[in-house]
């Protein structure tokens, strides 16, 4: 049977889009909420988005000499951690789509004293301005459920990273428990939108990222497209329940 590929690419949110178009309406999101991500992170999360975020340094037990790519990463959050625990040995490239979520990512670096610490490079999760075979950890936090064609930017994972290299997504996922999954949708629906007009004046794009939640693979589908382009060991961690999940794997 043919492998249905891609099946978020023509969908943003609930809206359906062709999917040449969906890449410019999610860089027009982020160009709107760029300086104003990192605080609406801690708004819809109260906070532990940070707590997340750290257990994915500590899965990926950063150290230095080796290579990294952080992938939507434009503001900084990863690749930061990834900085402070790996020490100034480590080769650290971010890369983003989106220009103003770069330029937020410069200043924050350059407030820390940290001016020549990474390289950063714009481009396309499904299409990275990178060599084969030249990464060994590759991370991606709350971004791949923006890309057009997720099992192209899965692809282009793989082929980036070194053999033995290792993938981490850490992304939104599936609450299991169906009781709560109800009362997370609800809070979700209600209260997000509205956090996005108060604080980033914008409530259409935080509207499009709940929406966006709702139709990225749950934890066992992107696993099973994790194992289709080539990972192996691949397995995740779900996180407060699964609201949200760091899935991880290897290249062989």
């Amino acid at each position: 049977m043919k492998q249905n590929l891609n099946p978020e690419s023509e969908w943003f949110g609930t809206r359906h889009v062709k999917a040449e178009e969906k890449a410019s309406l999610v860089r027009d999101v982020f160009d709107s909420v760029a300086d104003s991500y990192d605080v609406m992170n801690d708004a819809m999360s109260m906070g532990i988005h940070r707590l997340w975020k750290d257990r994915l340094i500590r899965m990926i037990r950063p150290r230095g000499g080796l290579n990294y790519l952080d992938v939507a990463g434009g503001t900084g959050d990863i690749a930061f951690r990834i900085r402070k625990a790996a020490g100034p040995d480590a080769q650290i490239a971010i890369c983003d789509i989106n220009p103003e979520m770069l330029r937020v990512g410069r200043n924050r670096a350059a407030n820390k004293g940290w001016l020549n610490d990474f390289e950063w490079v714009t481009g396309d999760a499904e299409k990275l301005p990178v060599p084969d075979n030249s990464v060994d950890v590759y991370t991606i936090a709350f971004g791949l459920r923006n890309v057009t064609r997720i099992d192209n930017a899965l692809a282009d994972a793989y082929r980036v990273l070194k053999p033995g290299g290792r993938f981490f997504c850490l992304e939104f996922s599936r609450v299991e428990d169906p009781g709560l999954r109800a009362v997370y949708d609800r809070y979700s629906e209600l209260f997000i939108p509205r956090m996005g007009q108060l604080i980033a004046r914008d409530r259409d794009s935080y509207q499009y990222l709940i929406e966006s939640i709702r139709k990225f693979p749950n934890q066992r589908d992107l696993a099973r497209r994790m194992g289709i382009v080539g990972f192996r060991g691949v397995r995740f961690s779900n996180l407060s329940f699964g609201i949200a999940a760091i899935h991880q794997g290897y290249k062989a």
